[in-house]
């Protein structure tokens, strides 16, 4: 029986900088490498790698299609992607040639500033890198300015100021990178009409093939469904409809219960079992929540 190996593991950047064929890190607690200077045989990480600190990439250049959703799309401006400590990522996740670079940050690095709390708030960083940033011409130049005040920051003697200025350009390509990423879920208006309507398709499934049986659709369940990390999906959600997933699955509910309310065919109890609820009183207070009626008062409306 073949014994599979688990990732490897980097827990410092000097680590990671020797695998990749560089040099030490002129600061231990955070670097950026250079794609085209990287020397190292994919098949080392062949399992994965595992990392103890914040990476951001920065691909200036693709060629071939990335993955979005369920389809394949040509992107040939550049972008970006963003992974947090502890995050295992698969060399063969990136499914696209590339040049550029990565910005690498130890969270011990950030433990004297209030970023250390704000930057976990960034929900990029717990997209995949299927969902990566898609930048245009313009926005790759702005944030090619912010890799080199961090990369000439860190060639300079390290001083007094110097961690302040870098902490200042890690906030604003994180803040860039807001920005740009609600502009992708703008301009992508289409691709996200589409995920939408399959979301509603797969959620439909749910209660008519009876999986609610088996209780309630998750967020995580819809995501799965759709290629998609929980958090890209409420993030995407929020942007084009105004409300994150959860809430698009309490809306489902509430349109299922009043079908199921208004046939009948099923007491409060029955509804709310077949819905996927625990508690039928777990549905009666969503149902109240969601429509100011109690499910008896709403049946009782309907015969009025």
């Amino acid at each position: 029986m073949k014994t599979v190996k688990p990732p490897v593991h980097f827990r410092s950047l000097s680590a990671l900088h020797q695998a990749m064929g560089q040099p030490a890190p002129l600061h231990p607690l955070i670097s950026i490498i250079n794609y085209g200077e990287a020397v190292f045989d994919p098949e080392d990480f062949e399992n994965g790698i595992k990392l103890d600190f914040y990476k951001i990439s920065f691909k200036t250049e693709f060629n071939g299609k990335i993955r979005y959703g369920q389809g394949y799309y040509d992107f040939e401006e550049g972008g970006m992607s963003f992974v947090s400590p502890g995050q295992i990522l698969k060399m063969n996740e990136e499914e696209a040639d590339y040049s550029g670079m990565s910005l690498h940050i130890h969270p011990d690095f950030l433990q004297p500033y209030s970023l250390i709390q704000k930057i976990k708030k960034y929900g990029f960083f717990s997209y995949s890198t299927a969902e990566a940033l898609y930048l245009s011409e313009k926005e790759k130049k702005t944030v090619l300015a912010v890799f080199d005040n961090i990369r000439g920051e860190l060639n300079e003697r390290i001083d007094q100021f110097s961690q302040d200025v870098i902490i200042s350009q890690i906030e604003l390509l994180l803040t860039y990178s807001n920005r740009f990423y609600n502009r992708q879920f703008i301009t992508r208006k289409g691709m996200n009409n589409d995920l939408v309507t399959k979301m509603e398709k797969i959620l439909d499934d749910y209660f008519d093939d009876g999986k609610s049986l088996r209780g309630l659709p998750t967020v995580e369940y819809l995501a799965s469904e759709l290629n998609l990390t929980a958090r890209y999906l409420s993030d995407m959600l929020r942007q084009h409809t105004g409300q994150n997933a959860q809430h698009h699955i309490h809306d489902k509910l509430i349109e299922k219960a009043k079908e199921y309310l208004s046939n009948g065919r099923f007491s409060v109890s029955e509804t709310a079992y077949h819905l996927g609820f625990e508690h039928p009183q777990s549905f009666s207070k969503l149902f109240k929540k969601k429509t100011g009626l109690t499910p008896n008062g709403f049946r009782q409306s309907l015969q009025k």
